[in-house]
């Protein structure tokens, strides 16, 4: 009589590394898409920031934020402007005031939807609450 080793794993073992990655799978991804949404936020505070950088250059060459737009000042109405959009970008301008708003809301049917209204404006004061459907100076942050 041959003794043969028999190589490989049983269905228990396989069984229970299959339960643990379905575990550490379960826990990972919420933290996965939450950095992805918080990601997307910081893009659009950076477009916003650019957008802002060059909203000033327009009101030093032209003295009045009067006929100032998203297109006349680099920007793009979606934000990325290529691919998937991720936020909506609206620019009000105030002549009266000799200001702008400069509004970013999340798309309803993407990833950002219900992530709140990212705002920003002349006196830089930025504004981003969770679930925000408004623009908010009091509060002025963008921190989570």
């Amino acid at each position: 009589m041959v003794n043969v080793k028999q190589k490989g794993f049983t269905l228990v073992e396989l069984m229970i590394v299959v339960a643990i990655v379905g575990v550490l799978a379960a826990i990972a991804y919420p933290s996965y898409t939450n950095h992805v949404v918080n990601t997307n936020r910081a893009d659009v505070q950076a477009e916003m920031m650019r957008v802002a950088t060059r909203l000033q250059s327009y009101i030093a060459i032209n003295r009045t934020y009067s006929g100032a737009t998203l297109a006349s000042v680099g920007g793009t109405a979606n934000y990325p402007s290529q691919g998937v959009a991720k936020y909506n970008l609206t620019l009000d301008v105030d002549t009266d005031k000799m200001g702008y708003t400069l509004t970013a809301k999340p798309e309803t049917s993407g990833t950002q939807n219900g992530n709140g209204w990212v705002c920003l404006n002349q006196d830089g004061q930025r504004s981003w609450t969770q679930g925000q459907t408004e623009c908010n100076f009091k509060q002025s942050t963008w921190t989570n």
